[in-house]
């Protein structure tokens, strides 16, 4: 168990599966599943670690898996807009010293929301709450602001709750990017999210038919409740072992060789690039829709439209930061 005497500023973020992995003399906290790490996230955690660095104290993250929405509504379809790895790697960008991430499970759904807080106070010397506006937690969500707030006089905390980042009058949620994620209107997010959406998988072997045409893809493993964009064909960049690359990718079912209905898949030719990478772990990134996938009768005609899905390509990449 880890316990740090006095803080200074980690020089890589540390993370924990349990909250009674550490103990922390004081710190500044909040709690949420933090799916997308979009924008309004981002404006809370930044404002909390802002705040943790005036006053010399880590700054926690308290974050679920799997999001407690899956748990609860039992949804087995396409869902996250992250995976742990990636998440943990975009708090750490925000500046987190310390991120917990909890089991959702039965026990956990049905913790009175007192129980919880008391343990972040006991291990984590928990001094400050930050939250969004309309948060609750614990059983029946009954650890709602006004709940918080009392709470706080009695476990001397002090609740911090920040207004809601809007964007164009609407606010800013996980759903609505999932929304238009699963749309495909990638470029739409951007704003939102901050960032291009991405998705990070391992290279794993296909059938090798675009190596046979002379288009050899990087086919992306993924999970199953990773959402991936609609079916389509998108202008993308690719990045490898930190470099990024131009790149074409198809997400779908590839219409003109498959006469089932399969799991869409990632795959994705990378401009100007002639690198075995099996097994490694990259990340594509969407920039832009081009075209729906189509079905061809003839290879020459889909050879055809590969080319010029290449050129519009370059088109938009040279105009996007």
């Amino acid at each position: 168990m880890a316990t740090p005497e006095s803080f200074f500023r980690l020089t890589r973020m540390l993370h924990y599966r349990s909250i009674e992995s550490c103990v922390l003399q004081s710190s500044w906290i909040t709690i949420g599943s933090f799916d997308g790490i979009h924008r309004g996230h981002q404006y809370l955690i930044s404002k909390m670690v802002e705040d943790a660095r005036k006053n010399q104290v880590p700054a926690v993250i308290i974050t679920f898996s799997p999001h407690p929405s899956v748990f609860l509504q039992k949804i087995n379809t396409p869902f996250y807009l992250t995976s742990l790895d990636e998440k943990l790697g975009y708090l750490e960008e925000l500046g987190v010293d310390y991120v917990f991430t909890l089991d959702f499970n039965h026990e956990l759904a049905s913790m009175r929301a007192q129980e919880f807080i008391s343990l972040l106070s006991q291990y984590l010397g928990l001094r400050s709450l930050w939250v969004g506006q309309g948060f609750a937690l614990g059983k029946n969500r009954e650890g709602n602001i006004p709940f918080l707030q009392t709470l706080g006089e009695q476990l001397h905390y002090e609740l911090q709750v920040v207004e809601p980042l809007q964007m164009d009058g609407y606010k800013i949620s996980s759903s609505l990017i999932r929304k238009l994620i699963a749309e495909g209107n990638v470029h739409s997010v951007k704003p939102i999210l901050g960032r291009h959406y991405s998705i990070r998988g391992k290279v794993v072997p296909g059938d090798h038919r675009g190596r046979l045409l002379g288009i050899p893809t990087a086919n992306l493993q993924t999970t199953s409740q990773r959402l991936l964009p609609a079916n389509g064909i998108y202008a993308t960049r690719t990045v490898v072992d930190g470099i990024t690359y131009d790149s074409v990718t198809n997400v779908g079912i590839r219409p003109t060789f498959s006469t089932t209905n399969p799991v869409p898949i990632i795959e994705s030719y990378i401009l100007d690039f002639d690198r075995d990478i099996y097994n490694k772990t990259i990340d594509v990134v969407f920039i832009e829709f081009l075209r729906p996938e189509e079905r061809y009768s003839e290879l020459q005609a889909l050879l055809n439209q590969i080319e010029l899905d290449i050129q519009k390509t370059r088109e938009v990449l040279k105009h996007e930061p």
